[in-house]
């Protein structure tokens, strides 16, 4: 029973999968977005091959709890993930969780180009990270 965690981009979609307990996240790819929308099959082939029950879809809300525009778009995604892939689909609040990778990076020294092309699953393993951590304290 594995969580697959997705940080839902403009240009790329970060993808994280849980271990099967369901106490940690790794970051497992990242999936450009095409404009056939070819990305929804290479993480439905994803979602399969990692054996997942359930997703978890980043909700980007603004600082005072609204959601805009680009939380829309995430809405209709996991909506869309949801009629396709026929699991559960959970939206999770993740403010700054990309600030926070970033930040991550940053102190670790990896250079711009490389920071790139981990940002996006690094975000991605922090919602999961996240959302698994708050199924645990319940």
């Amino acid at each position: 029973m594995r969580t697959m965690g997705i940080d839902y981009g403009d240009r790329r979609i970060g993808v994280a999968v849980s271990d099967a307990f369901g106490w940690t996240a790794q970051g497992v790819a990242v999936v450009e977005k095409r404009r056939d929308g070819g990305e929804m099959g290479k993480l439905a082939e994803l979602a399969k091959e990692h054996e997942v029950t359930e997703i978890v879809v980043g909700l980007p809300k603004n600082m005072n709890g609204s959601i805009g525009p680009r939380g829309e778009i995430c809405m209709a995604f996991a909506e869309d993930m949801r009629q396709k892939l026929q699991v559960p689909v959970h939206l999770w609040d993740e403010r700054l969780t990309t600030v926070a990778a970033e930040r991550t990076l940053l102190e670790a020294d990896v250079s711009r180009k490389k920071r790139k092309l981990v940002i996006d699953k690094m975000a991605a393993t922090l919602i999961l990270q996240n959302y698994l951590d708050s199924k645990t304290k319940r």
